[in-house]
């Protein structure tokens, strides 16, 4: 059985995707402002791997909130680019796509800061797995990274600078704004490899 990846073109799918080299990765457009971005990261790094890369949209602007949609975050966002039951969602679409596909593991770039959200957590992907991999297709959910920092990430799969710097993080626009909090973490994971003398002989 083939394995998949759902790749955003950030930092953490990037490094994971460089890391466990699956044969396909799946990248969507649920109508977040940055899309077009993401897509463009994506497709680079799999050209460059190898990796078949199935692309499609569902727009979803509607029912988005925070950051990502340009709208007003809800009153229970835990922060600014919270959109509502979003991994449950990309999860779901990559799952109907690749289940044709004869894939039997579906991976997620999920790191332990993400466990700020609940659909970050351990907890969140346990009870995915179960959900899905129940279904016809038995696809098993997994986010193999869930317990490391992003520069844990980065450096366990080895990813060299010339590859992890197509990543889009930003939130806002398909040109970083660099005051979003995705922004705010690439400069932060970028300073501290940099400081780990990531990428240097």
């Amino acid at each position: 059985m083939a394995k998949a990846i759902l790749l955003s073109g950030g930092i953490d799918s990037i490094a994971l995707c460089y890391w466990k080299r699956p044969e396909i990765a799946v990248t969507i457009d649920y109508g977040q402002i940055p899309a077009k971005s993401e897509f463009q990261a994506s497709e680079s790094i799999c050209k460059i791997l190898g990796i078949s890369h199935v692309t499609y949209r569902v727009d979803c602007s509607e029912l988005g909130s925070g950051d990502l949609s340009n709208a007003k975050a809800l009153n229970i966002a835990p922060s600014p680019e919270w959109w509502p039951y979003r991994n449950q969602l990309l999860v779901t679409l990559a799952a109907m796509k690749v289940v044709s596909m004869e894939v039997g593991e579906l991976m997620i770039g999920s790191v332990i800061s993400d466990g700020f959200h609940k659909d970050g957590t351990h907890e969140f992907y346990n009870l995915l797995n179960s959900l899905v991999n129940y279904q016809e297709g038995n696809i098993i959910i997994s986010a193999p990274a869930i317990s490391m920092t992003s520069v844990e990430l980065v450096l366990n799969s080895s990813v060299p600078p010339e590859i992890l710097l197509y990543a889009h993080s930003c939130h806002k626009n398909n040109i970083p704004c660099g005051r979003c909090r995705g922004c705010y973490k690439y400069i932060d994971v970028i300073k501290k490899l940099d400081d780990a003398g990531w990428g240097k002989s």
